[in-house]
C-alpha cells in the first residue's frame, strides 16, 4: 500500500500539483511527502535517501535554442508580465513577439491546476517536446496506418488522405493525419520494403521530395484563325456553369505517341482521348468528336487548348460538337491549369518516355474512372464523379 502510494505521489506531482495538493490527494501528510522526496536522518545518524523520485523532467544540460523558440529569460519575462495581468498582444509587444507565439506557450505550458504560467517548468516541458526522435502518430495507430496504406494502393494523394479522413471521422483524433505527417511516414520512418510499397504508390514513385520545375511550352504550329482565351465569356473564370473544358496531349518517348486529355473546369471530371495511329490533327478530332458526342448539351460549352498543332482543325471539332473552342497565349501553361494539373497526376499511370500507343481504350477508361473516384481538396474532397452529378441534377 505504501509504494502505491509513494508511486501515485509522484504522477500527481508530474500532472502539476503542489506538495500540498499532492499529499492530501493520496491521503498522507505534508510531512511524509517531504520525508518521500528528500529522504531523513534517523536518530542513530544514519542517513536514509528519497524513496521517490519526484522531479518532472531530467535536468539536462542547457543548450542553445534556435531564436525562433522562446528562451528561458523571455519565459521569465512573460511570467511577469501575465502575473501583472497584461493581454496577450501587450505582452507579445513587450517580447517583439508575435501574438500567436504567446498565445500558443500560454495554452501549452499553463499550469493544469490553477492556470498559472510558471517558467521553468514551462522550459522543462518545451525541451521535453523537443525531443527527436518521437514516435509517429501513424506508426501509434495501427488502424491508421491501415487506412492510409489502403488509399496510397487506391492512388489517392497524401493530402486527399488528410483531407478524407477529416471527413470521415470528425470527432476521432486517433484517424486524423495531416498530408505532412503522412510523407513523413513515408519519406522518413518507412523503412524496407514498406518504404518501397509506399514509395512506389506516390504519383511522381520518388524516394525523396524535389522542388518543381516548368512543364514544357509550346509554340503556335498553325494559320488558321484562332479565338484567343482573352475572348473567352467571363462564367468560365468562376467555374459556376459546368461544361467548360480544357484539354492537352501527354506525349511518350521520342513524342511519337500520345494520349488526349479533356477535364471539365469546374468538376474535374477527366476523359482521356485513345490515339493509337499517330497524333495529328485528323486523328485528334476523331478520338475528340466521338468522346464528347454523347455527352449533354449541358456539357458542351467551351474547350480550351494550347496552340499545338494537332488542333489544326478545331473548327470542324467546334461545328461538330456546337462548342466553341479557344487557345491560350504562347508559352502560358498556367491559362490551362486544371488540364496541366491532371497530366501531372497521369504519369503516374503513363510514365515520361513510355510507349503511349500500347495503352488500350479500356485501359484508358479505367485510369480515368480511377482519377475520377478520387476526392479533391477544391471540391471539398468530393469526388469529380459525385460533383458532376451533382451540377447535372442541379441543372435539371
Amino acid at each position: 500500500m505504501c509504494r502505491a502510494r509513494r508511486a501515485a505521489y509522484v504522477q500527481a506531482l508530474g500532472s502539476g500539483l503542489n506538495f500540498t495538493q499532492a499529499a492530501r490527494l493520496v491521503g498522507v501528510g505534508k510531512r511524509t511527502g517531504k520525508v518521500w522526496r528528500n529522504g531523513r536522518t534517523r536518530a542513530s545518524g544514519r542517513d536514509e535517501p528519497p524513496s521517490v523520485d519526484w522531479y518532472r523532467g531530467p535536468m539536462e544540460e542547457a543548450r542553445e535554442v534556435n531564436g525562433r523558440y522562446l528562451c528561458q529569460r523571455e519565459r521569465l519575462d512573460l511570467a511577469d508580465l501575465a502575473a501583472r495581468g497584461l493581454g496577450v498582444r501587450a505582452m507579445a509587444r513587450a517580447l517583439g513577439r508575435s501574438p500567436s507565439t504567446v498565445s500558443r506557450e500560454l495554452r501549452r505550458n499553463a499550469h493544469p491546476a490553477d492556470g498559472l504560467y510558471r517558467p521553468y517548468r514551462a522550459g522543462q516541458l518545451a525541451a521535453r517536446r523537443r525531443k527527436r526522435p518521437k514516435t509517429a502518430k501513424i506508426v501509434a495507430h495501427p488502424c491508421l496506418l491501415a487506412v492510409v496504406r489502403e488509399k496510397l494502393a487506391a492512388h489517392w494523394s497524401p493530402e486527399q488522405i488528410s483531407g478524407w479522413l477529416r471527413r470521415e471521422y470528425p470527432d476521432n483524433k486517433g484517424m486524423n493525419a495531416c498530408h505532412e505527417t503522412i510523407y513523413q511516414a513515408i519519406y522518413i520512418q518507412a523503412k524496407g520494403q514498406l518504404r518501397l510499397d509506399l514509395k512506389q504508390a506516390l504519383r511522381k514513385g520518388r524516394a525523396r521530395r524535389r522542388p518543381r520545375t516548368a512543364g514544357q511550352e509550346r509554340r503556335a504550329r498553325f494559320r488558321e484563325p484562332m479565338v484567343m482565351i482573352s475572348e473567352r465569356p467571363a462564367q468560365v473564370e468562376d467555374r459556376a456553369v459546368p461544361g467548360h473544358w480544357e484539354g492537352d496531349l501527354i506525349m511518350g518517348a521520342g513524342n511519337k505517341s500520345a494520349i488526349g486529355t479533356l477535364v471539365e473546369r469546374s468538376t474535374r471530371f477527366t476523359i482521356l482521348l485513345h490515339l493509337p495511329h499517330g497524333h495529328d490533327a485528323g486523328q485528334v478530332q476523331d478520338a475528340i468528336i466521338s468522346q464528347m458526342q454523347d455527352l449533354p448539351a449541358l456539357l458542351r460549352n467551351t474547350l480550351t487548348w494550347d496552340q499545338g498543332s494537332e488542333m489544326a482543325l478545331h473548327r470542324k471539332i467546334g461545328t461538330a460538337l456546337d462548342m466553341q473552342v479557344f487557345f491560350c497565349d504562347p508559352h502560358s501553361p498556367w491559362q490551362r491549369g486544371t488540364n496541366e494539373n491532371t497530366n501531372g497526376l497521369l504519369r503516374q499511370y503513363f510514365p515520361k518516355g513510355s510507349d503511349l500507343a500500347g495503352y488500350s481504350q479500356a485501359y484508358l477508361d479505367a485510369v480515368a474512372e480511377e482519377l475520377n473516384d478520387r476526392p479533391r481538396k477544391t471540391l471539398d474532397y468530393m469526388k469529380p464523379s459525385e460533383k458532376i452529378v451533382e451540377l447535372l441534377n442541379t441543372s435539371d
